[in-house]
C-alpha cells in the first residue's frame, strides 16, 4: 500500500527520487560532528519562524500597545515560555551561522567553485544580525528604546544619513511608526529574504557538494553517506541546541523593563550581546582618536563596513589552490586576531556598561531644579516667573515642556539635548539655543533646513516646522525647558504671548 502511494506521488511531483538522491548524498571524509552547524542552522532558523509567528496573535505594535502587549506576554506562563524560546533561539541562531562560516573560513571550503555559497553565508549571517537588531525594539521598553535609539543614531552619521535614518524610525522621532517599520522588517521583509537566501544556499551546496575535510589529497578519503550517519549527528547536535534553548529559556527567561521613557537620560542602554563588540569599539574609538563625528563615523561605519567587505570577497583575496592549514597562515592568523578583537571589545563593553550601572543614575536636571530654593526663581530679567515655573538663576522646570520635549524632541536630540553627531545639533550648552529667543522660536514653528555648524562642527538634519502640530502654549513650554533644564543652560523663559507675537 506504501509502495503505491510513494509511486503515485513520484509519478506527478519525483518528490520520492529527489528525496532518495538527498539521503544518498556521499560524504567525503565520512559524516563528522564539523559538518553540523549548517543544519543546526536551518533547525533554529525553523524555531524562530514557528515561535515568531505565534507571537505575532499576542502583539500589538504601537507605542501605546507594544509595552503593554508584550507585558501581557510575559504574565501569562505559556506566551511567556513562547517568548522565551524565541528570545534564546535567536542567540542560538546568531551563534550558529557565525560558527558555520567560522568552520568555513578555517577549513577553506570558500574556496572555487564555492565563492557565491561563501557570500550567500556571508549575506546569511547580516540577515539574522538585522533580525535581531529589529527584534530588540519591540517590547518598547527601556533598554529597547535606547539601545534601538544608539542603533538609529548610527545610521544618520555617515554623509546624507539622516534622510536614512528618517525612512528608518519613520519620521524625526522615534514612536509608533518606527514600531511599525521595526515590525515589518522583522516579520515579513527579513523573514523572507532570510528563506530565499537559505534555499539558495542550499541550492548552490547540493550543486557542488560538501568540501569534506582539509586534505591536499581528496582522492584519499573514504566516503560516507548522508543517511543515515552524517543525518544523525546532525539530528542529535540540534536536538542538543533545542534542549540548551529550552533550558535557557525555562531558567534565564528575558526581563522586561520599564515602559520606555525618552526623557530618562540617566538610562544605561546594554545592547545584545552580538552587538556588544561595536559598542565596545564605539567607546574605544574617541578615547584614542579623542570625541568628535570622524571618530563615531570610523568606529561606526568605516570599520565594520571594510570588515564587511573584506570578509565578502575573501575568495577572491585567497588565490591559493590549497586548502592545507600550513599554506593558508596568512587567512587563519589575522582570522584568530579579528576573533580575539571581538572577544576582547565585547568584554571591554560589558565591563563599562557594568561600571557605569555600578556608579548609579546622576541627578537629571529637573530633580536638581525642583530642588533649587524658591528664591531663586525667576527669570534672567528679574520678572518674576510664573505658576508652575521655578529654578536656580532663571532656570525653568518646566513638566509639561519636558514632555512634550520627551515626546517630540529627544528621539532626535537626545534624552538630554546631547544631540546626534553629523544629523542633530546638540540643544544643550548650544549658544542659539540660550540666546535669542525669538529666532528660537522662528526655528521650532518654521523648522531648519541645510547644514548647520554648531561648535565647529556640521549638522545635516532636517527638523520639521512644528507649527500648527503643537500650540502656541507648548511651544513657549518646550522652549523654556530647553534653555533652562539641559545641559548648563541657564537662560531665560519665553511665554506664549511671545510664541503668538513672532514675526520673522
Amino acid at each position: 500500500m506504501l509502495s503505491a502511494v510513494l509511486n503515485w506521488v513520484e509519478k506527478r511531483t519525483g518528490f520520492v527520487s529527489m528525496t532518495q538522491e538527498f539521503l544518498t548524498e556521499d560524504v567525503p571524509g565520512g559524516a563528522s560532528y564539523w559538518y553540523v552547524f549548517g543544519s543546526a542552522t536551518l533547525f533554529a532558523m525553523i524555531v524562530q519562524i514557528v515561535t515568531g509567528i505565534f507571537l505575532t496573535f499576542f502583539y500589538a505594535p504601537s507605542a501605546a500597545t507594544a509595552w503593554e502587549s508584550t507585558r501581557a506576554i510575559y504574565l501569562n506562563p505559556w506566551t511567556h515560555f513562547l517568548l522565551s524560546v524565541h528570545y534564546w533561539g535567536a542567540s542560538a541562531m546568531i551563534a550558529l551561522v557565525f560558527l558555520h562560516l567560522l568552520q568555513v573560513l578555517i577549513f577553506g571550503a570558500y574556496k572555487s567553485p564555492r565563492e557565491i555559497q561563501w557570500v550567500v553565508g556571508v549575506l546569511l549571517l547580516l540577515i539574522t544580525l538585522v533580525l535581531g537588531l529589529t527584534g530588540y525594539l519591540l517590547p518598547w521598553d527601556m533598554d529597547a528604546y535606547f539601545a534601538s535609539q544608539v542603533s538609529l543614531n548610527i545610521t544618520g552619521l555617515p554623509p546624507g544619513g539622516a534622510i536614512l535614518q528618517n525612512i528608518a524610525q519613520g519620521g524625526t522621532v522615534m514612536g509608533t511608526n518606527t514600531i511599525n517599520r521595526f515590525f515589518g522588517l522583522h516579520v515579513w521583509l527579513m523573514p523572507a529574504a532570510l528563506v530565499a537566501l537559505v534555499g539558495a544556499h542550499l541550492a548552490i551546496f547540493r550543486h557542488n557538494g560538501s568540501a569534506g575535510p582539509v586534505t591536499d589529497d581528496p582522492r584519499k578519503l573514504k566516503v560516507g553517506r548522508f543517511w543515515p550517519d552524517q543525518m544523525f549527528m546532525d539530528g542529535a547536535f540540534s536536538m542538543i541546541v533545542f534542549i540548551i534553548i529550552v533550558f535557557l529559556a525555562l531558567v534565564f527567561p528575558p526581563f522586561l523593563d520599564a515602559k520606555a521613557d525618552p526623557t530618562n537620560g540617566a538610562f544605561v542602554p546594554y545592547p545584545a550581546w552580538y552587538f556588544l563588540s561595536l559598542f565596545g569599539l564605539l567607546n574605544l574609538v574617541p578615547i584614542l582618536l579623542g570625541n568628535g563625528p570622524f571618530a563615531e563615523l570610523l568606529a561606526a561605519i568605516i570599520v565594520p563596513t571594510i570588515g564587511l567587505i573584506v570578509v565578502l570577497i575573501l575568495p577572491w583575496l585567497d588565490r591559493s589552490t590549497t586548502r592545507a592549514f600550513g599554506s593558508r597562515k596568512a587567512i587563519l592568523w589575522p582570522t584568530a586576531l579579528v576573533v580575539a578583537a571581538i572577544v576582547g571589545l565585547s568584554i571591554y563593553a560589558q565591563i563599562g556598561i557594568m561600571a557605569k550601572q555600578a556608579a548609579g543614575p546622576p541627578s537629571p536636571p529637573e530633580t536638581e531644579v525642583l530642588a533649587a530654593p524658591a528664591e531663586a526663581a525667576s527669570t534672567s530679567g528679574g520678572t518674576a516667573a510664573g505658576p508652575g515655573v521655578s529654578g536656580a538663576a532663571g532656570a525653568p522646570a518646566n513638566a509639561n515642556g519636558a514632555k512634550v520635549f520627551s515626546t517630540n524632541c529627544a528621539s532626535c536630540h537626545g534624552a538630554q539635548g546631547q544631540g546626534s553627531p553629523g544629523a542633530f545639533p546638540p540643544l544643550a550648552d548650544n549658544p542659539v539655543v540660550t540666546g535669542d529667543p525669538n529666532k528660537l522660536i522662528g526655528i521650532v514653528l518654521d523648522g531648519l533646513h541645510g547644514s548647520i555648524v554648531v561648535g565647529g562642527s556640521t549638522y545635516n538634519g532636517q527638523m520639521p516646522p512644528w507649527k500648527g502640530t503643537l500650540s502656541n502654549g507648548d511651544v513657549a513650554d518646550v522652549i523654556t525647558y530647553i534653555r533652562g533644564s539641559l545641559g548648563s543652560n541657564k537662560a531665560s523663559a519665553v511665554t506664549e504671548k511671545q510664541v503668538a507675537g513672532y514675526k520673522p
